[in-house]
């Protein structure tokens, strides 16, 4: 039953981008077909295949490793407090923030190598000639696995003002419905498995090519249609430097998420607190349908949604209320209450979930993208505003297209 749940998931899904499509006619199947077979086959590859299992453990285990470097400069730092397995316990800003500026450093390495530029390449090779994308495009698309919402597009840069509509709407979908590298490793270190994360960001590549070229289809002439030319990016002058700059880039990003963090979780206890004070006043008042708590609204507006990507029911309003808060507040809450739910939820719903809430898909990513993307593309703005809304959904409809694979194949 769970798995023909993912299956009529993903239907609905298909089904809901063709009815919100803004020229239907100009849907192209080959996109179609392409997007949710390369889903499906990297999903078996990876599920089913004994060969595909092993390669991704085997990457997982290699991050985890990567990651617990990070620990030695931590516990440098702050001594017990960042030190991994401490009898003090975990605590999130000691032992998580400082991955994040470490994987920022690593990155910005790899890229002043051209190791990064390679594997981007490579794979805006492959959406090019398969999937027919245009090469801005696939270059996005292929960035995006790695980079976050306002880095990926910077390998764009020069064609962002020249964009299509379809293809603007591509970029900020693919915005939406991946995570960076160093938010990955917060996650990771939250207490998602790291194989689980990299399958996730490089099944849903195609899934964002899928849910936005059917969302708004191409009808006018990519500038760039038929060729990946990656354009070149500034340099530092030695790797030194490219070191330094990561970390510095990693240090902002950490603050912000801690800062998030504290402010978010905070607002979500002050609206849970008023929606449980109502409760109990309507409730007294003989009126005892309103939700006891934020938790509970999430559950009975998303727990449908849930039991689609093939959560059982058991599990679907808590995987529900997860979906409403990443929607709502922000994917690093939403992911730091699923490592706090790993012991009581069942395995194959943390499976899912980890796919389902892979994305940045959430409505302060769309000011995000409009102050970020609109900061290099200044004619886009407009575009930007326009296409928010319904970027966040393609995004969220990618992830929840990955998630209704692993429901089937789990």
């Amino acid at each position: 039953m769970a798995r023909f749940s993912g299956v009529l998931g993903m239907i609905v899904l298909v089904g809901l981008a063709y009815v919100f499509s803004t020229a239907r006619k100009e849907i192209k199947l080959k996109t179609v077909l392409w997007g949710l077979g390369l889903q499906l086959a990297f999903g078996v590859f990876v599920l089913k295949f004994a060969v595909g299992r092993l390669i991704f453990q085997a990457a997982g285990d290699a991050v985890n490793k990567l990651l617990s470097f990070a620990f030695s400069g931590s516990e440098f730092v702050f001594g017990p407090l960042g030190a991994r397995g401490s009898s003090i316990g975990f605590i999130f800003a000691f032992q998580v923030l400082p991955t994040i500026i470490f994987i920022a450093a690593v990155f910005a390495f790899l890229y002043h190598i051209g190791v990064m530029q390679l594997f981007i390449r490579a794979f805006a090779w492959v959406m090019t000639r398969v999937m027919g994308a245009s090469g801005a495009e696939s270059l996005d698309i292929a960035a995006s696995i790695f980079m976050g919402q306002t880095e990926a597009p910077l390998t764009i840069r020069p064609f962002l003002n020249k964009l299509t509509k379809s293809e603007l709407m591509c970029v900020m979908t693919c915005g939406m419905a991946h995570v960076s590298g160093g938010i990955m490793a917060a996650y990771i270190a939250s207490g998602v498995e790291a194989k689980h994360l990299l399958t996730a960001v490089i099944m849903t590549a195609p899934g964002t090519l899928l849910m936005a070229k059917m969302l708004v289809p191409e009808t006018e002439q990519p500038l760039t249609a038929g060729r990946v030319q990656m354009p070149d990016m500034e340099k530092e002058a030695n790797f030194l430097g490219a070191i330094s700059r990561g970390t510095s880039d990693g240090l902002q990003l950490a603050i912000n998420v801690a800062a998030m963090l504290i402010s978010f979780i905070a607002l979500l206890a002050l609206v849970d607190y008023l929606v449980g004070g109502a409760h109990n006043w309507l409730f007294a008042h003989h009126f005892p349908w309103f939700p006891e708590s934020l938790e509970q609204f999430f559950g009975w507006i998303f727990s449908p949604i849930a039991w689609l990507i093939g959560i059982p029911w058991k599990d679907a309003s808590t995987i529900g209320y997860l979906l409403g808060t990443r929607m709502s507040i922000n994917e690093v809450v939403a992911f730091a209450k699923l490592g706090q739910l790993k012991g009581t939820l069942d395995p194959r719903s943390f499976t899912i979930a980890t796919f389902a809430l892979c994305g940045f898909a959430n409505f302060s990513s769309i000011g995000i993208q409009i102050g970020g993307i609109g900061a290099l593309a200044p004619e886009q703005r407009g575009q930007l505003a326009k296409f928010g809304i319904r970027a966040m959904l393609a995004g969220t409809m990618a992830n929840l297209m990955s998630a209704c694979i692993v429901g089937i194949l789990t």
